[in-house]
């Protein structure tokens, strides 16, 4: 016989006042982050910083191309946004697609020289950003901390299993 109490009846594991607190603190840090990012790089580059990111990952890319779905697992957006977003950057001239070979149904994002050209201008003043934001308001244990506490985050909400749901396996 199960004498399992039923789901609904559970009580939840409430967070304690530093747990909220530090929750809090983090929701505050990264919805400012993001916005102060973005300002500055709609500012300095006439982008988001969602739109910088793809653009950087194809310049760090083998022969600055990635199959769209690879580019949508690296950005963690869907491949629906990461198709919207592909269509802007080709309007701009800064990226443009090509069909993958080997696969009919699958295309590649491919930087344009005009795309890296931006992205030579616009990465000082993202990094200055960053830097100003992020790094010169931590030592450097602070900042390692940082580093391992997200990564352990990250893999923590990227589960490996079949039927997974990841932004870009939707």
């Amino acid at each position: 016989m199960n004498t399992a109490p039923a789901p609904e009846s559970v009580e939840p594991r409430w967070l304690t006042a530093e747990e909220q607190h530090v929750w809090r603190s983090y929701i505050e840090a990264a919805t400012l982050l993001e916005d102060h990012l973005d300002r500055q790089l709609q500012r300095d580059a006439g982008m988001p910083h969602v739109y910088y990111g793809l653009l950087v990952k194809l310049a760090e890319a083998p022969r600055r191309r990635l199959r769209m779905t690879e580019l949508a697992r690296y950005a963690k957006i869907t491949r629906s946004r990461l198709s919207h977003a592909v269509a802007r950057l080709e309007k701009n001239g800064w990226v443009r697609r090509e069909d993958c070979p080997s696969d009919k149904r699958g295309q590649f994002a491919v930087l344009t020289e005009e795309g890296m050209e931006v992205l030579r201008r616009s990465a000082p003043g993202h990094v200055a950003a960053v830097r100003q934001a992020v790094f010169d308001r931590l030592t450097p244990e602070q900042q390692k901390s940082l580093g391992e506490i997200m990564t352990i985050v990250a893999e923590g909400l990227q589960p490996s299993g079949a039927g997974a749901d990841l932004p870009w396996l939707r």
